[in-house]
């Protein structure tokens, strides 16, 4: 069976020092590992690849990336140069390879800029966004300019997790919360309902967003979202398509990486269908072996699994299937 991983991360050695923050969450042998992968592109990677049965990445900078930067000049600049870098990467394994750009959302007018250039000039599939950046998040109105490119583009944001600006009080004396352990599915979750409440998609109702981590919880709560929304006081804000659900099933698109695990996947496919579920392993964090052979032995029917392997990803990044190489055909 063919299969597309959605998130795969990299980093480059002039951007190493950008994931200072999320390594002080790992215990530091599993953070070197992490950090050597991360370093690798196309040795050691394609061999892991070969062997898991993973036809292809699409790869995008590890968190928080170019977000933690807090010089706009300088975000501008190390994106054209991180995605100038990916593309070349791309361009000598275009069969293994396809990519997310990094933006510099400091400047959201460059950042749609920059998005439109990798998309047309580079042939990227559209950009990862690593939770807020210096504070502002995705709802914010300064980034509608973004979310208008990428509509025009028709191509996806994809929200990753990242530290996030301060931490609630109720994770005060419980450290080995914060993180992907637990804090990270909460805060992203918490963004794309700002997406939602904040008009995002009233604005931009073709927009795509990918979520990984099987949705971050969000596919289980849908009847209680709808439900308390038809009792919460609703503050000034009401939404273009009624119900929070509707936007969940018609603009998010979600991935597995990171949950290896059968009760989450039916529930995803019985929340928002096989169409808008697609294949991740969360490299290097994750092994790609154990998310391949979950995704082999999930008990789905075959359409489906061709659908969250590689169909998917074909139609939502618009892969020039006829130009991958005759294996992946």
């Amino acid at each position: 069976m063919k299969l597309i991983g959605l998130e795969e991360h990299f980093v480059t050695p002039e951007l190493v020092g950008y994931g200072t923050s999320t390594a002080a969450i790992a215990q530091p042998g599993a953070w070197a590992e992490a950090s050597r992968r991360l370093l690798d592109l196309t040795e050691q990677r394609i061999v892991e690849m070969d062997a898991a049965g993973l036809d292809m990445q699409v790869l995008s900078l590890n968190s928080p990336g170019i977000q933690a930067e807090a010089e706009t000049a300088n975000a501008v600049r190390q994106s054209i140069i991180v995605n100038d870098f990916l593309a070349g990467v791309i361009a000598e394994h275009p069969d293994r390879f396809a990519g997310f750009a990094a933006l510099p959302l400091l400047d959201p007018v460059a950042a749609a800029a920059e998005l439109e250039r990798a998309v047309t000039q580079l042939g990227l599939k559209g950009a990862l966004v690593n939770a807020h950046t210096q504070g502002r998040y995705l709802d914010d109105p300064t980034m509608r300019v973004v979310w208008e490119r990428a509509e025009a583009l028709d191509v996806p944001l994809y929200l990753h997790p990242a530290n996030g600006v301060d931490t609630a009080h109720v994770f005060t004396g419980h450290p080995a919360l914060v993180g992907p352990m637990w804090s990270w599915g909460i805060d992203t979750a918490t963004h794309v309902l700002r997406l939602i409440f904040g008009g995002v998609f009233d604005d931009f109702p073709k927009a795509k967003l990918l979520l990984g981590h099987m949705g971050e919880g969000l596919p289980f709560v849908l009847w209680r979202m709808d439900s308390r929304w038809g009792f919460h006081a609703h503050h000034g804000i009401e939404l273009a398509k009624g119900v929070p659900s509707a936007y969940l099933k018609e603009n998010l698109y979600i991935t597995t990486s990171g949950v290896c695990s059968a009760p989450p996947l039916l529930a995803a496919l019985l929340s928002l269908g096989p169409d808008h579920i697609l294949f991740g392993t969360d490299y290097p964090f994750e092994s790609m072996k154990t998310a391949t052979d979950f995704l082999r032995d999930a008990p789905i029917s075959d359409a489906d699994r061709a659908k969250i392997g590689h169909l998917n990803a074909e139609r939502l990044l618009h892969f020039d299937t006829a130009a991958l190489a005759p294996a992946l055909v």
